[in-house]
């Protein structure tokens, strides 16, 4: 395991302070707010300590209400909203300075059979053949280096590959708005921590990197990393359709069907690589071109 995965799940390791109550920090992020990513998974993280461990995640809704202060701990309090025969659904808040910053709804179940259907794997090269982040973003010489350190250390425990040039690489015109990404932890998870919350857990981290970067693609702007948009995630939902490993290559395939009212949407499926539809993740973001760069 890498020393930046271990950071990482140290971070989404929250210290109990009462029955559902729980702490959490944070760490600095590419814009200076608290990463969206981070605060939902500890959040879910908060929600899974509190639902036996036989009955794992199978949905999340979520609303980004107020920037995170990175400087200050986050309380995350649970409320157990409903325990039936096969469903438990928890609602968490997540608090800064008095205030929340988050909101999440999540629905855990037991394991059951059923119907079973799946839209099918999109084609999509070897993760092995494609550059991976370093490679990308030290051979751009337009981004600031000071922004490129920041990404690579906001991403460092995660091996994330981009199947091709990403907003902030090739900008100016549009593009299809479709994005397709490769990502898997930098290192295996093993021992106690490998459950099967922690997977989503994991998963959900990282669904907030990129998920509004087909939004960019579709105006041809550069994102965060150029300053050529402002923006921040609004809302957040997924859905846990089958198992899979963090640790192993999984495909998320991006597109955006609608940008209006300075507001982008965002919506993918995540695959394992032998073709299994393992998650799906809807997101609306605030994206807004700065004045002066119409």
């Amino acid at each position: 395991m890498s020393q930046a995965l271990s950071s990482l799940l140290d971070l989404l390791d929250l210290e109990q302070i009462e029955r559902d109550m729980f702490r959490g920090r944070s760490r600095s992020a590419v814009v200076p707010r608290v990463f969206g990513g981070q605060v939902a998974a500890q959040a879910l993280v908060a929600a899974g300590r509190t639902v036996p461990a036989d009955r794992p995640a199978h949905s999340l809704h979520a609303y980004f209400l107020r920037p995170g202060d990175p400087g200050a701990p986050i309380i995350y309090t649970v409320d157990r909203i409903r325990d039936g025969r096969s469903f438990t659904t928890r609602r968490v808040v997540a608090v800064q300075h008095g205030h929340p910053v988050f909101h999440l709804s999540a629905s855990f179940q037991t394991a059951e059979e059923g119907l079973d259907h799946q839209y099918p794997m999109p084609p999509a090269p070897d993760p092995a053949t494609l550059p991976t982040s370093e490679d990308r973003l030290r051979g751009y010489a337009h981004l600031d280096p000071r922004v490129v350190e920041r990404f690579l250390e906001t991403r460092a425990a995660v091996d994330l590959r981009y199947v091709e040039e990403p907003p902030y690489g090739e900008y100016g015109a549009p593009r299809d708005p479709h994005s397709q990404v490769w990502f898997r932890t930098h290192g295996k998870l093993d021992g106690d921590i490998d459950t099967p919350l922690l997977h989503v857990v994991l998963a959900t981290y990282v669904s907030d990197m990129t998920l509004l970067d087909s939004v960019l693609l579709a105006h041809g702007r550069g994102g965060w990393a150029v300053g050529d948009v402002v923006g921040a995630s609004l809302d957040h939902a997924m859905w846990f359709h089958r198992p899979f490993r963090a640790d192993e290559w999984l495909l998320y395939d991006q597109e955006s069907p609608s940008a209006h009212g300075g507001r982008g949407l965002g919506q993918a499926r995540i695959y394992t690589r032998d073709g299994r539809l393992a998650i799906t993740v809807i997101q609306e973001g605030v994206v807004r071109v700065p004045r002066g760069r119409d």
